[in-house]
């Protein structure tokens, strides 16, 4: 499930940042030679860079890359760790598990009023579904993360992924 889970991620990543490197591109290409903006893109970037970045946080909690002040930790014993370890996990969970609640409730509540995008009139929740959905990449990663330190700490063999 882990590497089915990785290549997800990633390849998401990379069509989403495909798809808006290409906007901007012809973007830029038609404005230098066109004198013509295709304005109505911009709603896709916008939403699409939600998405890059739920599902990049995700990637970061798994590669261990968050910025994190480790002082404490560094110099604490095992149960200090062990304290620290949990306490952020649960943390990182409760803050993931209210963005996918209300992410949820939100793309329900645009589903029930038929809310649709303001320039190209696409139905919103398209867009949205990215909250919820990034949401839960990054609260998978961070149980899994957890589960891993604490594993690690307390002697079980098992690298931190």
């Amino acid at each position: 499930m882990g590497k089915v889970l990785n290549r997800l991620e990633e390849w998401i990543v990379v069509i989403v940042l495909s798809i808006m490197s290409t906007i901007a591109f012809v973007n830029v290409l038609s404005r230098g030679f066109a004198n013509y903006s295709f304005s109505f893109t911009e709603e896709i970037t916008v939403n699409l860079f939600v998405m890059l970045t739920f599902v990049g946080t995700a990637i970061g909690v798994r590669e261990y890359a968050h910025l994190g002040f480790t002082l404490i930790y560094d110099k604490g014993n095992r149960l200090l760790k062990n304290i620290i370890t949990i306490l952020v996990g649960l943390m990182m969970v409760l803050l993931f598990f209210i963005l996918l609640y209300f992410g949820i409730m939100m793309v329900q509540y645009q589903m029930d009023m038929g809310q649709k995008t303001p320039s190209l009139g696409w139905p919103q929740w398209w867009f949205s579904m990215s909250m919820p959905i990034g949401a839960l990449f990054c609260l998978l990663r961070s149980i899994q993360v957890t589960i891993a330190e604490f594993r690690q700490q307390n002697g079980k063999g098992e690298q931190p992924l």
